[in-house]
């Protein structure tokens, strides 16, 4: 009996545990972190928005000892000067972000990165690099432990080399699916926005994620957050149904633009099989 209670111990203690706050035009913010702290990626919803969701989930605002932006544009920076000034929270964004957005931050708590310079947060290690994307200069994220590994792949034009690279690594991702190829073209958006939505510096249509989940997706891969879906262009019910006709053994998550998500454990698979080995006295 003490084995087992010992490896349970030890699966917990490696876990890593994540939530969508929200994820959408309307503001997008995720939370990823272990038993004593955790980062937030971007700040897109006000604070008092963010810890009215955190609340809601158990989530406490004193593990959050950072939060990482990946671009300027509002969605994903509104929140950050309320909640960075109220919690003294550092922010960690690149010099070029910080130049062409007036973050309102202040000075002593903007910390630059650099892309594939992995930085840590006490037991945490976040490791940003370059997307495609119409900003300035865009990120994504890996937020990882010693043996778990969640990424945040939004806002991509394209899925490039790096998010290729990184994706093949990750136990949990949150994916874009903005848009169904059909809806985009049928729908009301002007032709100038339609072209720059499904541009090479856009985002992601429902298509495209799939094919990359599709062709890069780990066999260790248990969740897959599928993030800011537009609310003209898409249906959650659609992109689920496509996603879970593929999903195998991961389940299949809607970052919704409504509300958060429930806060989802993440494991290392080897730990998980040995736990159940155990148990069956194999």
């Amino acid at each position: 009996m003490s084995q087992v209670v010992t490896q349970f111990f030890i699966l917990s203690r490696m876990s890593l545990f994540t939530a969508s706050l929200n994820s959408g035009s309307n503001g997008n913010c995720y939370y990823v972190g272990n038993h004593h702290e955790a980062v937030l990626i971007d700040a897109g919803i006000s604070c008092r928005e963010t810890e009215l969701r955190m609340n809601r989930l158990n989530l406490s605002m004193k593990k959050v000892k950072a939060i990482f932006i990946s671009h300027e544009h509002s969605d994903h920076v509104k929140g950050v000067a309320g909640i960075s000034k109220k919690y003294k929270l550092p922010v960690y964004v690149t010099p070029n972000t910080v130049q062409h957005r007036g973050l309102r931050v202040k000075q002593h708590l903007i910390f630059p990165f650099k892309a594939h310079e992995p930085i840590a947060i006490g037991q945490l290690t976040i490791t940003g690099f370059p997307k495609f994307h119409d900003a300035n200069d865009p990120h994504s994220f890996i937020v990882a432990n010693e043996t778990v590994k969640v990424g945040v792949f939004t806002d991509l034009g394209v899925a490039c080399d790096n998010v290729v690279h990184h994706f093949k690594q990750c136990h949990a991702a949150f994916l874009e699916a903005n848009y169904d190829d059909h809806m985009l073209e049928t729908g009301p958006y002007p032709l100038h926005l339609k072209n720059r939505i499904r541009g090479d510096k856009g985002h992601l249509s429902n298509e495209q994620a799939l094919e990359l989940f599709r062709k890069h997706r780990p066999p260790f891969m248990s969740h897959l957050f599928l993030s800011h879906l537009s609310k003209e262009n898409n249906s959650p019910v659609l992109v689920e149904r496509l996603f879970k006709s593929m999903a195998g053994d991961t389940n299949i998550v809607i970052a919704s633009r409504y509300r958060e998500t429930k806060v989802y454990p993440i494991h290392e698979q080897p730990v998980v099989q040995e736990v159940q080995l155990s148990l069956f006295g194999v």
